[in-house]
């Protein structure tokens, strides 16, 4: 048995859009941060026939099936057990599919002995779930052209924020990020303007990190975030994520900001929300957001390692 683990990467510049294709190839860059309390744990077994099995159960994931598939037209793996589980939300809005294609690549690396390099299970990785590649990076991650694979901009040391999760619904999307990404692409006005902010977004993002420049960074993820449900809500039928809760923590969080506490928001495509603080502000953070109407549950995370084997 080889067990691996990766963590869900939260993206403070948004991708939302593919070029059209079979290699998950993001239509803008990316820059995100890997958490540390949230995890996903794959465990792969060599058996006599494919077996997936997600939080205790047994499933037949398409896109799990979809990924053996191609990476078995390049590489001779043999059938597995897939056991895999997650310590949060699944298909919630918290980024389940990063860490799992992440945990999953790693493993399979490893047990099948692959020899991929951190590049290559990268790639991998973006093509089961676009923001994954993500998710083989700790700390502070990019994802640009022309490769596409993400590269780690700070460890998790150098910087080391805090994000505050606050849970507003377990259940999962109705419209995966997949479907919503295609529908926004053929459908809002919008969706060509968001992709050229984007670009200047990431380059600007990137600088306010290597600057260590809190309140930048907090300006850019920001209107990233908001850009990008404005162009969801604009799609036809509109993708609508967010909840009475969201919009209570939004108004928290903003509301604690101008009050001088060092924190901003982001969110997905999900309803729940991830305010970003300095360490020194989660307490403060933590404790508003618990007392938030429509908050069911709130967690803190500090920034994460790499996608890893634990157990081989």
């Amino acid at each position: 048995m080889t067990t691996a683990i990766a963590h869900p990467n939260i993206a403070l510049v948004k991708y939302w859009g593919k070029v059209p294709g079979a290699d998950n190839i993001p239509a803008s860059p990316s820059l995100s941060i890997t958490l540390d309390t949230l995890r996903t744990h794959t465990r792969i077994e060599t058996s006599n026939e494919d077996l997936v099995i997600i939080n205790g159960k047994p499933v037949d994931d398409p896109k799990i099936s979809k990924f053996l598939m191609r990476l078995r037209q390049v590489h001779t793996i043999p059938p597995l057990t897939i056991d895999t589980d997650n310590n949060f939300p699944t298909g919630a809005g918290l980024a389940s599919s990063a860490s799992g294609f992440a945990a999953l690549i790693t493993a399979i690396n490893s047990h099948c002995q692959l020899g991929l390099s951190h590049e290559d299970c990268s790639t991998w990785a973006r093509r089961g779930s676009g923001s994954a590649a993500r998710s083989l990076c700790g700390g502070f991650s990019t994802l640009t052209e022309p490769l596409w694979h993400a590269q780690t901009l700070l460890d998790p040391g150098m910087w080391p924020l805090h994000v505050v999760i606050a849970i507003t619904d377990t259940s999962v999307k109705s419209v995966s990020s997949t479907a919503g990404m295609e529908r926004s692409r053929l459908t809002s006005p919008f969706y060509d303007a968001w992709l050229a902010s984007t670009r200047i977004a990431y380059e600007r993002a990137r600088t306010a990190v290597l600057a260590r420049d809190f309140n930048g960074l907090a300006t850019i993820a920001e209107a990233s975030a908001l850009n990008m449900h404005a162009v969801m809500l604009s799609s036809q039928p509109p993708l609508m994520y967010w909840n009475s809760g969201t919009m209570a923590a939004i108004q928290r969080i903003t509301g604690l900001r101008e009050q001088g506490l060092a924190v901003f928001f982001t969110i997905d495509a999900g309803p729940q929300i991830k305010a970003v603080c300095l360490p020194e502000a989660s307490v403060t953070v933590e404790r508003a957001l618990r007392e938030t109407p429509g908050i069911l549950g709130v967690t803190t995370a500090g920034l994460g390692q790499a996608a890893r084997v634990i157990h081989a």
